[in-house]
């Protein structure tokens, strides 16, 4: 794998996210490629607009964002849980579904919010199935013509009492019945293998792989 990652990037990939969560996730899943990942957060750059209403125009514009700023390949990915008695709300707005606080907080505060949010708007459902869903959109450079893309789907649904310290965003509320788990009580390595980012990354690499030997 080794060989194909470094055909196709050289030797860096800039990483278009500042979400610890997502940055240490999809360095996890990308460390067998052997490819060099670099958050943007280290070049300065700034995260990109993301006024699309769908996932993969989002994750374009990131990725050409930070690509144009640092020069290199840039990865990004845009995904959120959908939950299907809210016609696929939060979707796209997953990540700011709710106001932020007005004294900040953080990440985890803002994860709370929206948790907070999404169980108050499902008190009274009975359907509580929902997916996580996640594009990666890969740029060679920013005005690339071809971009990678390459998306996964990860079925569940939320319950009404958190469980679990791992993962983050939504996770503690978001159960899987084949594992009788939620997300956050799988382990880092059960959770890339199965979750919407992990597939996601997956077929990314076969993608690489097929483009290696062209």
């Amino acid at each position: 794998m080794t060989s194909v990652a470094n055909k196709v990037f050289v030797n860096k990939l800039v990483i278009a996210s500042n979400n610890p969560g997502k940055l240490r996730e999809i360095a996890q899943i990308l460390a067998p490629l052997g490819i060099a990942v670099v958050p943007q957060s280290d070049f300065g750059v700034s995260e990109a607009d993301e006024p699309h209403c769908t996932f993969v125009e989002n994750a374009l514009a990131k990725a050409r964002h930070a690509s144009r700023h640092t020069g290199l390949p840039a990865l990004a990915d845009d995904s959120g849980i959908c939950v299907t008695a809210l016609g696929g709300a939060p979707g796209v707005h997953s990540a700011r579904y709710a106001a932020p606080p007005a004294t900040g907080g953080g990440r985890d505060e803002q994860d709370r919010r929206n948790n907070e949010k999404l169980l108050a708007l499902l008190e009274n459902e009975t359907n509580r199935r929902a997916h996580y869903y996640c594009v990666i959109v890969l740029v060679r450079h920013a005005e690339d013509p071809e971009p990678l893309i390459a998306e996964g789907r990860w079925h569940g649904e939320v319950i009404a009492t958190a469980r679990g310290s791992g993962g983050f965003g939504y996770d503690p509320y978001f159960y899987l019945p084949g594992f009788d788990r939620t997300a956050a009580e799988l382990s880092p390595e059960e959770k890339n293998a199965v979750s919407h980012r992990g597939l996601a990354l997956a077929a990314l690499a076969d993608k690489l792989r097929v483009e290696s030997k062209e």
